[in-house]
């Protein structure tokens, strides 16, 4: 009771706060999610996305091996999939030669101690958009998973250190496991994105792979809602992380982040498996825009956030801004 307790003494300065220190964060927290586009010496600046880059294979090994110098440890994958090669099976999602294989081969040759979490999803190569198979107007959950089969196991081939479905379909995490295993790779894990919310913060990152739905000649889904989770729910999230838990994942996601930190914690309460949230594409758009107007201090609200989401429960934390933080906290 006041005034034998006072919660000033221990904010009096930054040493002493720096001791009572709740939370704190590293490099080793944070995996970069990384796009990679066709042809060499490639870089283009996603418009939306100030900072962030498509390249081509060897500048992103470039980047790799610079993030794994700051002491960065995880690269999440997506690649720009060329128009011609797209259908509505995603074929090309496991084609050994693909973009995404050679990808995967590349950076593990490069730093081999990099993880490599390339996406399994269907989405980069549907002609619709879509994260799976349409049929009769709507994905098709079955014959979607035996598709993501096939593109986790070429992953795993091109040598991927974990598989990363964030497609949304039910029982994926079971059939990916069974897949593996079935391939020889039981030390592959999975890092399912079990509660991924239909939400509109994914804009940016949209416009970076072309990933949006389409307009078509037959009847497809205007958008994701029939497999992506409504925001409105809480419990659901649970139940979707401890069902993947059961089907074999070795770590959930929550996606996306700073607007979901009630969910990130219920979540961390009910698993007994690492935690990863994304820091959206739209979160990081929203923080650079509201700094180039002088509104906003980027490098204060970029840490204040990032440690909110590691406070919420995040044991790594798949963000845009992972390469400036990183050069913050070594200094």
């Amino acid at each position: 009771m006041f005034p034998l307790q006072r919660g000033r003494r221990l904010r009096t300065n930054e040493s002493i706060r720096s001791l009572v220190r709740e939370t704190s964060l590293s490099p080793s927290d944070f995996m970069f999610p990384m796009f990679i586009a066709e042809g060499e010496n490639v870089q283009v600046e996603i418009p939306s996305m100030p900072g962030i880059f498509r390249r081509s294979v060897d500048l992103t090994v470039k980047e790799v091996q610079e993030l794994f110098a700051l002491g960065i440890r995880a690269v999440n994958i997506y690649v720009k999939v060329d128009e011609k090669l797209k259908d509505n099976a995603g074929t090309e999602a496991w084609n050994p030669n693909g973009l995404m294989q050679n990808a995967i081969r590349a950076i593990k040759t490069a730093c081999p101690e990099m993880i490599v979490m390339p996406d399994v999803a269907l989405d980069p190569y549907s002609i619709y958009g879509h994260d799976g198979i349409i049929t009769n107007g709507d994905v098709e959950n079955d014959a979607t998973n035996d598709a993501l089969v096939k593109m986790a196991v070429s992953h795993a081939e091109a040598g991927a250190d974990f598989v990363a479905p964030s497609d949304m379909m039910d029982g994926r995490v079971l059939r990916l496991r069974q897949g593996l295993d079935a391939a020889g790779f039981h030390n592959v894990g999975i890092m399912s994105y079990s509660a991924k919310y239909a939400s509109a913060f994914y804009g940016p990152f949209r416009d970076a792979l072309d990933s949006a739905p389409k307009e078509a000649d037959v009847v497809v889904p205007k958008d994701k809602k029939t497999y992506q989770m409504d925001y409105a729910n809480r419990i659901e999230a649970i139940k979707e992380a401890l069902w993947d838990v059961e089907e074999g994942a070795d770590m959930v996601m929550v996606k996306p982040g700073i607007a979901y930190l009630d969910i990130v914690r219920e979540v961390k309460n009910a698993v007994n498996v690492p935690v990863t949230v994304y820091h959206v594409s739209g979160e990081y758009a929203m923080i650079k825009a509201a700094a180039e107007r002088g509104w906003l201090d980027n490098d204060k609200i970029m840490m204040e956030q990032l440690m909110c989401i590691k406070r919420a429960g995040a044991s790594l934390i798949s963000t845009y801004f992972a390469k400036e933080a990183a050069i913050l906290l070594n200094k």
